[in-house]
């Protein structure tokens, strides 16, 4: 009987040991599997393979979706390969992960420079004030802050100098085409009928008669008055 209750026993641990090793082992390696992947993803990253680094976070978050740290750094390493819109995406994915502020901070820290660089002034404040919020005592996300808000003040300067300018071209380029559109107009009217050869030698022929018959009647005149004079001397 014992020697029945023997082999019933080590029948059974032959039977259990599979299916633990099938069952929780592999939950085991997984879950150490991402911490693995991002400690390769970081020696990548240190060494300056962002590429690489980048190939073994995905990886990690493949194996983790919810842990935060693959997800930093693979938006960093994206944001050192100037993939800036997919960095972006992960790094807010990670600032929804993470419970540690610190870290927290970091993702939005990391946003603000992006959009910073980007020109984009308005999502950059806003990013930085969050980062403020998990770390107050973060004082590069502060002056970061500060600078941004100069840079947008700036901007805006700029834009409105840039409205006026384009709005006096604009203004200049009417009055110009309404000028060249007033020639065209001009330049399209019939020229005035001009006199004929005929009439303008009637007109000639009768101005040299008319002159003729003046001429005429003066001389008539001024022998009308010698005569007058003659006449009074005898």
């Amino acid at each position: 009987m014992e020697k029945m209750i023997n082999i019933k026993a080590k029948r059974w641990v032959k039977w259990v040991l599979p299916f633990y090793l099938i069952t929780f082992l592999p939950l085991t390696l997984a879950a150490q599997s991402d911490r693995q992947l991002i400690r390769q993803g970081n020696k990548q990253f240190r060494a300056g393979n962002m590429a690489e680094a980048e190939v073994l976070y995905r990886k990690a978050v493949e194996k983790n979706q919810r842990n935060p740290q693959a997800t930093y750094n693979l938006g960093n390493a994206l944001m050192e390969q100037r993939k800036d819109s997919l960095s972006i995406n992960q790094l807010e994915a990670s600032a929804k992960l993470e419970t540690n502020p610190l870290r927290r901070a970091q993702a939005f820290h990391n946003i603000g420079v992006i959009c910073q660089k980007h020109q984009m002034f308005n999502e950059a404040i806003e990013a930085y004030k969050e980062s403020l919020r998990n770390n107050p005592t973060d004082d590069q996300t502060r002056y970061n802050l500060e600078l941004c808000k100069r840079q947008q003040k700036q901007q805006q300067q700029d834009d409105k100098q840039n409205q006026q300018k384009q709005e006096q071209e604009k203004k200049e380029q009417e009055q110009k085409q309404e000028q060249e559109k007033q020639e065209k107009k001009d330049q399209q009217q019939p020229p005035k009928q001009q006199m004929s050869k005929d009439n303008a030698e009637q007109l000639l022929n009768a101005a040299m008669q008319e002159e003729k018959q003046t001429q005429e009647r003066m001389q008539k005149a001024m022998q009308r008055s010698q005569k007058r004079t003659l006449e009074k001397n005898w």
